[in-house]
């Protein structure tokens, strides 16, 4: 069974939306007393029309008194098609264009309109509105729709509607299916009333959208991040198992009533991303509604102006910039923009919505989300119009790049939950294994006896060097480490790099020192496995070893030293420290113990007692040293 389709009326005030929908649903969507009692919409009502064939349309009933229309723009802010009024007596009004601007506004492609008090009016003047309408919408996203004629008195023409909604109904479903191969939009729910069931909890009320939603699920509250249960779910104030899409009401756990307002949004998993930046493209207003040039109007909206940003349910205002990089113009006529929300809202790239001068109500520009986190820093520099145009391409449908690529290319990295690392843009990568072939490069030329650049060394280069390219918040830091990591077995597998422990070096460069080298350095390890060594430099020079061959011996552990002229072979270090320790345990050790047990010099015992020391594997108390807080525990013989 397909998602239920949600409509939204429009309409000027007492044009007879209300009216229209009792009749067609038989209910009666002015909820609320105040409403009921003065007979005009104030706040956003709900109904639903059953079909022939078990599904149903959800209406989303608006007022249209022009002090509501941000009530109204809750409503419209979550419907999949509209259904314009407008009374065969009064003819096209105010609030008739204003909500039909709004509609174009938010790209609205499909949708009726229906002349009603027809039995007021007389055919003539019903025809006569007919043909004012059809003309209106010309140039609109809704030109083209159908224009009916009917009497909610006297059920002229009812019939008629209800078959067109059936028919609308399906146009809506078509199109969702020619969409799946677009970005895919998140599981959302917009908050549009929040109220408490006694003995049940917070309850809430919207248009599901993006997916289905089942009993028991857990799903977070944004903005806020608040991990909440659906604990049951009513359709048409039925209870259901699962809600496939459209108006639902929404039982939760785990949150107050006070943590609910109108504009947040219940998601479960990625997609909807909060923030108070967005990079926007904006849509001229439908034709022959634009606003008129002058200091304090004109399109496109001026930098620096402040306006109301309507996004689902949700109402911000918004300071428009047009100044820097991020603004460019597309050929179509739209124009992208940075917005600074003056509070953080919950969106996704595709979102649509609205800005809205408020006095005098005027829609200024439809708005598609772009970017909902604009790169900031550095990373600025890489908002050129090619990754711009790009952006909105793969934003506005199927093309050549998916969003996230397009997304990546203009930000240069992104966390990507799934990997615990960023993404980085093809140009960053490669731009970094450059980088990381240039170090190592560096490295053998300066060293060319090492067996590589150290792995500590090559990572600290590669931050420095992603630095200098795109901004890395502090949160991210751990991710970019990630990715370099990630990157640099990338390069092994490619063959670009090599790796040899912990160094890396040119796949083209020996692994190890030349056989001269290996020779000499094998020399000074032999002079230096003996209880009492020769001085290092001696060693080194009987052996024609080269500085970079010692430094290669102690890099890879094959002497320890201790003192700048002081080394042995690792062998016969862990000897002495064997000797050290077993004496230490024996009874407090004193440095003439340990030079007679070893046969050598205070030359050699005095800086070995101060390095194990040094090294917590002995303490040194007034009498003489004993074993220290790091030395291993004595093996105890087996029974």
């Amino acid at each position: 069974m397909p998602a239920t389709v949600a409509v939204g009326t429009a309409g000027h005030i007492d044009h007879g939306k209300t009216t229209l929908l009792r009749v067609l649903t038989g209910i009666d969507a002015d909820r609320l007393p105040d409403e009921q009692r003065r007979g005009m919409t104030i706040d956003v009502g709900y109904a639903h029309l059953d079909l022939d064939d078990g599904t149903a349309i959800d209406f989303v009933d608006v007022p249209g008194h022009d002090a509501l229309i941000g009530n109204m723009l809750v409503g419209a802010g979550e419907i999949d098609a509209a259904m314009l009024v407008v009374a065969a007596d009064d003819g096209p009004r105010a609030q008739t264009l204003e909500h039909l601007a709004l509609l174009d506004a938010l790209g609205i492609a499909e949708g009726i309109a229906v002349v009603t008090k027809a039995d007021v009016a007389g055919a003539a003047r019903a025809a006569e509105v007919t043909d004012a309408v059809t003309a209106l919408l010309r140039g609109t996203s809704l030109e083209g729709s159908p224009v009916l004629v009917a009497a909610a008195t006297t059920a002229e023409g009812i019939a008629a509607v209800a078959a067109a909604l059936a028919n609308l109904r399906d146009r809506v479903v078509a199109r969702w299916a020619t969409a799946a191969a677009s970005p895919p939009a998140p599981l959302r729910l917009a908050i549009d009333r929040a109220f408490a069931v006694k003995g049940r909890g917070a309850v809430v009320t919207g248009t599901l959208r993006g997916g289905s939603l089942r009993r028991d699920a857990a799903l977070h509250l944004e903005p806020g991040g608040i991990p909440v249960r659906v604990r049951g779910l009513q359709v048409h104030h039925a209870a259901v198992e699962a809600a496939e899409g459209g108006r639902t009401a929404v039982n939760l756990v785990g949150v107050e009533l006070e943590a609910l307002p109108r504009g947040a949004i219940l998601t479960s998993g990625p997609g909807i991303e909060v923030t108070d930046r967005l990079l926007v493209e904006l849509l001229p207003p439908m034709a022959g509604r634009r606003p008129a040039a002058g200091p304090r109007a004109g399109w496109p909206p001026r930098d620096g102006e402040r306006l109301r940003l309507h996004a689902g349910t949700a109402q911000v205002d918004a300071l428009v910039g047009r100044r820097g990089r991020e603004s460019v113009e597309l050929p179509a006529g739209q124009v992208t923009a940075l917005l600074r929300l003056s509070a953080p809202i919950a969106t996704f790239p595709g979102d649509r919505a609205v800005l809205r001068r408020p006095s005098p109500g005027e829609v200024m520009a439809g708005v598609r989300v772009l970017e909902p986190h604009p790169a900031s820093g550095l990373s600025r520099r890489r908002a050129t119009p090619a990754r711009i145009g790009a952006l909105v391409a793969a934003v506005a449908g199927p093309g050549p790049g998916t969003l996230e690529d397009a997304r990546l290319a203009l930000r240069g990295a992104m966390p990507a939950a799934a990997s615990g690392r960023l993404d980085l843009a093809p140009d960053i990568r490669e731009a970094l294994a450059a980088e990381a072939a240039a170090l190592v490069a560096d490295h053998h030329r300066a060293r060319p006896l090492e067996a590589g650049l150290p792995v500590a060394t090559l990572r600290t280069g590669l931050r420095r060097a992603l630095r200098r390219q795109v901004q890395v918040r502090r949160d991210d830091a751990a991710a970019a480490d990630a990715a370099i990591d990630g990157l640099l077995d990338v390069l092994v597998a490619a063959g670009r790099l090599a790796r040899d422990g912990d160094r890396f070096r040119d796949p083209a460069q020996a692994a190890g020192p030349s056989p001269e080298l290996a020779a000499a350095m094998d020399r000074v390890e032999l002079a230096l496995d003996v209880a009492a060594p020769p001085g290092l430099a001696e060693a080194a020079a009987a052996a024609g070893c080269p500085p970079d061959g010692i430094r290669l011996l102690e890099a890879s552990g094959r002497i320890v030293r201790i003192e700048a002229d002081l080394a042995w072979a690792a062998p016969a270090f862990h000897r002495m420290t064997a000797t050290a320790l077993g004496l230490a345990r024996r009874g407090t050790l004193t440095p003439a113990a340990l030079r007679d047990a070893t046969g050598t010099s205070r030359r050699v015992v005095m800086p070995l007692l101060e390095d194990l020391n040094r090294r917590g594997l002995l303490a040194r108390t007034p009498t003489g040293h004993v074993p220290g807080p790091r030395a291993p525990r004595p093996e105890v013989p087996a029974p």
